[in-house]
């Protein structure tokens, strides 16, 4: 089968060999896989993290957002069945989604929403999941909770900003601020439901106050988390929650004891890395998630269709992320 592999940590993404064209044998399902045959993927900045400073045995296939279609599947398989159309995040400790067949346990797919294209829908799995358990597992806002409280999303613009925007403003009752700094994306988070839209090139309180929050219950920091800390602490509520899933080369915890605020990391491969008791619960959510879109609570987050999956195309999409110019999700597909 085709795929698209890196044997080399470091090199620029304008060198042919960041990313390159392989034929590999197809995967072969164990118990509880499903093989799946890709029709669309997303790519997200954990490729570039892993390309850039991890370094492979071998030639190691990236990408883990995917929608397809079953081909088959293992032994111990119920909840899917050959033919059925499913979308998906994988688990970052096996091969990834750039390759015509992937291999994904079934307790972290969903059925992919009807009403999207395998495009529409390959933009949604990896930044679903990291949004929804941010709100509802970490923060552990109640759906149609909050009453009264405050969000704060920085970095709102990009793929978990922009489906994390519609789901606090669909399914919670808190006020939805998110920051962006180009036209462009004021406007895309806006329309996804943003209650308050504020410019995080600027001193965020003063924007915050004008805009009726001297103080919020929330953050949520989804990018340079470093270069925000000082005013995530002042501009939070004493007792507030703070939650971030970017990695700060540090982030001295000590100036949250004086307000009581609680900190949260969100990595949404940690179900499946660790197979925790609780792995099924990402099917129940792309599932739920998948019946938000038919009903037209949400909507796909794709920004951009990059083109068919192969190298040149994947290196473009790599480039695009790197130099922050993407909005929303960029998306392959077709072999």
């Amino acid at each position: 089968m085709k795929a698209i592999v890196y044997d080399k940590a470091g090199l620029p993404i304008d060198d042919p060999k960041s990313l390159y064209d392989v034929d590999v044998p197809r995967p072969e399902p164990g118990p509880q896989d499903l093989l799946v045959a890709i029709e669309a993927i997303s790519v997200n900045p954990v490729d570039m993290k892993l390309r850039h400073g991890v370094q492979p045995q071998g030639p190691r296939i990236l990408g883990w957002d995917g929608a397809g279609t079953v081909e088959a599947v293992g032994a111990d398989v119920t909840l899917f069945r050959p033919g059925d159309r499913v979308w998906f995040a994988g688990d970052i400790t096996r091969p990834g989604s750039y390759a015509e067949y992937t291999l994904v346990d079934e307790r972290i797919t969903g059925n992919a929403p009807t009403s999207l294209s395998s495009a529409e829908a390959a933009a949604l799995p990896l930044t679903t999941i990291t949004a929804w358990e941010l709100l509802f597992d970490r923060l552990r806002i109640p759906e149609n909770g909050g009453d009264g409280q405050s969000l704060l999303v920085i970095g709102a613009g990009g793929g978990v900003g922009s489906i994390l925007v519609q789901l606090a403003a669909k399914l919670t009752r808190l006020s939805v601020i998110a920051t962006a700094s180009r036209p462009e994306t004021k406007a895309w988070v806006a329309d996804l439901g943003a209650h308050h839209v504020i410019d995080h090139t600027q001193p965020l309180q003063p924007q915050l106050a004008d805009a009726g929050f001297p103080l919020v219950d929330h953050v949520i920091s989804l990018t340079h988390t470093d270069q925000y800390y000082a005013q995530i602490v002042d501009l939070l509520k004493p007792q507030g929650q703070f939650a971030l899933i970017d990695d700060p080369a540090t982030l001295d915890a000590m100036p949250l004891k004086r307000k009581s605020i609680s900190l949260h990391h969100e990595f949404m491969f940690t179900r499946s890395m660790y197979r925790a008791a609780d792995m099924v619960k990402q099917h129940g959510l792309l599932e739920r998630v998948s019946q938000l879109i038919d009903a037209g609570t949400l909507k796909t987050t794709l920004g951009e269709n990059v083109g068919r999956i192969d190298a040149a195309n994947l290196r473009r999409a790599h480039a695009l992320i790197q130099g922050h110019r993407a909005k929303g999700k960029l998306v392959l597909s077709g072999f």
